[in-house]
């Protein structure tokens, strides 16, 4: 059962705080030295890197706006003035819920977030008890409480899984991984966490990345064009993810836990591509190797590489406005604007929340 009305969503968040991986990551692995992004990347919007694996603004850019609230500053930022006032980014590409291992792309796994946020909670409030000086850079202590909690994360656990197990490992281990999150939500909650927002993961095997690795049979294609094995066990992600949300809710009755189907808008979006205005649905803008993926592991986008003999650049497409991938693995700008805009309809949360959208929100996109 979900809590009862009085515990309704309230869109009048003070804070927001985010966890996950390079969906919402403005910028921890950057600063953090693990990889560098040049440019096309942040090309529209910032006219350059933005520490965003995007050519612009990501879908927790849009959400900001719409809330009438600061782009988030990475928690790992120290350079550019980072401003935590209105909340924090603890998200990182790369990053997978379960604990991360030597050989893992990103040692910020969503533990190490949640115990990078109570370190930044302790801070933010041995601060504002020593200086009123801090005020304007840092949340007040109640926005810890009032804020809201976002969360995007669980892709890399099954993307990375496929290279190395086969489906009914992958399957098997979704629970574990989901018990991780759960711990995660706990010790949050702990803390004074009430509101909570989940995503849940995309198609993946709508991914160029995923279809030029693992699609080369046409018989492990869908009808989209996406690698089927990697859909499927994004929905099993899912599935059980949404059951954990409403587990919570019942759990923590004190608490808002809004569960959001991201996969629905993104299969939509893909499915449906030349209705929404894009001309290509998985093939990257940014990339190597030109149709009908312009995707190539060895050259990333806006890489130079030595292949059989030759230099080649992964260069960006002439308008990425019509693609909805921008580099085989991350949305388009464009894309994120469609989707934060579908997310913000309220139609794809669990608790729905559209009646409360018209008096809430003014969409600036």
């Amino acid at each position: 059962m979900f809590a009862p009305m009085s515990h309704s969503i309230d869109f009048n968040f003070p804070s927001i705080f985010n966890f996950g991986d390079s969906n919402s990551d403005t910028g921890n692995l950057i600063a953090a030295g693990i990889e560098t992004i040049n440019p096309p990347y942040g090309q529209i919007h910032f006219k350059g890197p933005s520490g965003r694996y995007c050519d612009g603004r990501l879908t927790i850019d849009f959400i900001m706006d719409a809330f009438d609230l600061p782009f988030l500053s990475a928690y790992l930022e120290a350079v550019g003035l980072p401003n935590f006032r209105r909340g924090c980014n603890f998200a990182a590409a790369g990053s997978t819920i379960n604990p991360a291992t030597p050989t893992s792309v990103c040692p910020f796994s969503f533990g190490i977030q949640v115990s990078q946020f109570l370190r930044f909670k302790a801070r933010v409030v041995e601060l504002l008890t020593k200086s009123k000086k801090f005020d304007k850079y840092l949340p007040a202590e109640d926005y810890f409480r009032k804020g809201l909690y976002m969360f995007d994360i669980g892709q890399n656990d099954l993307a990375g899984a496929f290279y190395s197990k086969s489906y009914d490992q992958i399957v098997a281990s979704i629970p574990t991984s989901l018990f991780e999150f759960e711990n995660g939500i706990k010790r949050l909650y702990d803390e004074g966490a009430r509101n909570f927002w989940i995503h849940n993961t995309g198609p993946l095997g709508c991914l160029a990345q995923n279809v030029a690795k693992f699609g080369t049979d046409p018989s492990k294609l869908d009808e989209l064009g996406c690698v089927a094995g990697h859909n499927q066990a994004a929905k099993l992600f899912n599935l059980q993810l949404h059951a954990l949300t409403k587990k919570l809710q019942a759990q923590y009755a004190d608490s808002n836990i809004t569960h959001v189907d991201i996969y629905t808008i993104k299969s939509n979006l893909i499915a449906n591509y030349s209705r929404y205005g894009f001309a290509q649905p998985i093939m990257a803008c940014c990339g190597y190797g030109g149709p009908p993926l312009n995707y190539d592991s060895r050259v990333g986008c806006g890489q130079t590489k030595v292949i059989n003999n030759t230099t080649v650049t992964a260069n960006s497409c002439n308008d990425s406005t019509e693609y909805v991938n921008w580099d085989g693995i991350h949305y388009t700008e464009a894309a994120n604007q469609y989707i934060s805009s579908e997310i913000l309809t309220g139609k794809y949360s669990d608790r729905p929340f559209a009646d409360k959208m018209p008096f809430a929100l003014s969409l600036k996109f």
